[in-house]
């Protein structure tokens, strides 16, 4: 067993070795990484260096307004769903409540939305794509009254704690069991 476990090792050593000399012969010499391109490192790593123009971070889309059809806002957005893979899955839009306080947390896919310039409706023109997500607002052709009728999302902690209370013995009772005559 400890052989097998030595030539394991000797063979993963080896393998990520060639690896990472490929890597570094795949950029010639004297040639310099862009800015915002990926450097890739030994194993499957790659680090950005700096934000592009077309990326936003979450950080700040967080709070973007959304507005319905008619240019009105209905809600904004109060969270982002990723896939394991670390796509967005969707936009988690608040909508009705104030100041959070009973707002309806409703999840739409990205391609729902049309990203607007934030002051598009006072006459100034720009593309979207390459404004910072605090000029920018989402556009979704519902109205607001649609929003709060469509499903509320339940995030998988609200799912887990909702379990957990089924689960819990009632009150008085001590247990969890229904009670024997």
């Amino acid at each position: 067993m400890l052989k097998k476990l030595m030539i394991t090792t000797a063979l993963t050593g080896a393998m990520l070795g060639a690896a990472a000399a490929q890597s570094n012969m795949d950029t010639p010499a004297g040639s310099a990484p862009r800015a915002n391109a990926p450097i890739a490192h030994s194993g499957d790593a790659k680090f950005i260096n700096a934000q592009s123009g077309d990326q936003w971070l979450s950080s700040n889309f967080i709070g973007v307004d959304v507005i319905g059809a008619d240019n009105e806002k209905i809600g904004d957005v109060s969270d982002i769903l990723f896939d394991k893979n670390g796509n967005v899955a969707a936009y988690v839009v608040g909508v009705g409540g104030f100041l959070g306080i009973g707002a309806k947390n409703v999840a739409l896919a990205p391609t729902s939305f049309q990203v607007m310039p934030a002051y598009a409706d006072r006459g100034t023109t720009g593309s979207a794509s390459s404004t910072a997500p605090e000029d920018v607002k989402l556009k979704l052709n519902m109205t607001k009254d649609q929003l709060k009728q469509a499903a509320a999302f339940e995030s998988k902690r609200d799912q887990d704690a909702r379990a957990r209370a089924a689960a819990q013995p009632a009150p008085g009772t001590g247990t969890n069991r229904p009670a024997t005559r």
